[in-house]
């Protein structure tokens, strides 16, 4: 019990600063991406997320828009997930 309590409060911390990264084309693409992925995700894929999250904006736009190759250390099946979703208005 106390195990799903942290994840959910790591859910939650997640999708905020999803939400609220301060670019605003981040914040919408993150923020649906979270809203629509983050309850499935486990306490690996919470782990890769949390990281994916410590990139720069700058950088995950890039990859995203594919500007830029995402390097091998940012890989992982969480990013490859953000890539292949879309955002919808």
């Amino acid at each position: 019990m106390a195990d799903e309590t942290e994840l959910e409060t790591r859910r939650k911390r997640l999708l905020y600063r999803s939400v609220y990264r301060g670019n605003k084309e981040n914040d919408i693409l993150l923020g649906q991406f979270a809203r629509a992925h983050i309850a499935e995700f486990g306490a690996a894929e919470l782990d890769q997320y949390e990281s994916l999250l410590s990139a720069g904006d700058n950088d995950i736009y890039d990859w995203v828009s594919g500007k830029t190759a995402v390097p091998a250390e940012a890989d992982s099946m969480v990013l490859r997930k953000l890539l292949a979703f879309r955002v919808r208005f």
